[in-house]
């Protein structure tokens, strides 16, 4: 199964299986099961090319990443093995499937219901194993004076550009700079970390930055983005910050607020309510958000009283030293 997020549906499939998931959080909780064998990210060492006798794909947001997932699948499909994909029409299944038909020679709807289709591709073409470099891209981002080379991957956030919200948190950290060591959460492609540890370069001082991110694709360009830059830190994949362990002066952060094509504020409000003990004394947490996200009043519950220290229409930049 490649892409699942609710592992519900596993006790419902008998025999041994592979779950391939770019979710730190799934691929730790299937950790151990024995029957199920969780494999994080798309590129895992331990995938069973040409192995599976049945692929599962479920839809994932970005078109992009689609690609990533039935490329994958055909390379660990066994000779006349089935593919099965699935999805919600507003996640974009019609036009998948013609993707699908790209790779198979027997393509057909076997069940429609709540939105949702599935497809089954048989005589799908055999497909070599994946590599990495493949599938990496680079773009060149600038703030401040600052170029930092960012990695990408499919299904990464903001693959290719700066966004906004970031733009905006970057411009803070150049106006109002954050004491180190830092902790960069849902760190992305590394665009934060970098960054900053150029800036301070640039102002004669030394920075370090960790960093964590739930998402497989993030983590590895993360660590790319890092190696040519030059940058120091700990790349790490975690679901919040149950697998931190250190204490750091600032922690900035632009989260998600997205969990597929939904808008879901948990993985923040769980991080919001875990902040204060990795922060130091008076270390400050340093995020941005939609003006619409509802973070004030967290930030002042869980950390200290939030400071606006930069807004646009869109976005807001909170500062908040820990109680």
């Amino acid at each position: 199964m490649i892409g699942l997020s609710d592992t519900t549906v596993l006790g419902q499939v008998s025999g041994e299986a592979c779950v391939v998931t770019d979710h730190y959080g799934v691929f730790q909780s299937l950790s151990g099961s024995g029957q199920w064998q969780p494999l994080f990210g798309y590129f895992d060492p331990a995938n069973p090319y040409g192995q599976a006798d049945t692929v599962v794909v479920f839809m994932p947001k970005a078109k992009a990443e689609l690609e990533l997932r039935l490329r994958l699948a055909g390379a660990l499909l066994a000779p006349a093995g089935r593919l099965v994909l699935l999805g919600e029409k507003r996640e974009g299944i019609a036009s998948a499937v013609k993707r699908l038909k790209a790779i198979s020679g027997s393509v057909a709807k076997v069940d429609s219901a709540r939105h949702c289709q599935v497809w089954l591709a048989e005589s799908v073409t055999s497909l070599s194993a994946l590599s990495i470099a493949d599938w990496l891209t680079w773009h060149t981002v600038e703030e401040a004076g600052v170029a930092v080379d960012v990695a990408g991957l499919p299904g990464i956030f903001s693959d290719g550009r700066l966004d906004k919200g970031t733009r905006l948190l970057l411009q803070s950290l150049a106006g109002e700079p954050v004491a180190g060591p830092v902790l960069d959460f849902a760190c992305g492609a590394g665009v934060i970390g970098a960054w900053l540890q150029g800036w301070a370069a640039d102002q004669g001082q030394s920075l370090t930055v960790d960093g964590v991110d739930v998402q497989a694709q993030a983590v590895e360009c993360a660590r790319q983005t890092y190696l040519r830059a030059g940058a120091h830190g700990q790349i790490s994949p975690g679901d919040g910050l149950a697998d931190v362990s250190g204490r750091y002066a600032a922690i900035v952060t632009n989260p998600p607020f997205h969990s597929g094509v939904r808008n879901d504020t948990s993985m923040t409000e769980r991080f919001l309510a875990q902040a204060a003990r990795h922060l130091t004394s008076g270390g400050e947490l340093r995020l941005v958000a939609n003006r619409f996200l509802p973070y004030e009043r967290l930030i002042n519950r869980h950390v200290g009283p939030a400071r606006v220290v930069a807004q646009d229409p869109r976005f807001t930049v909170y500062s908040a030293k820990r109680h």
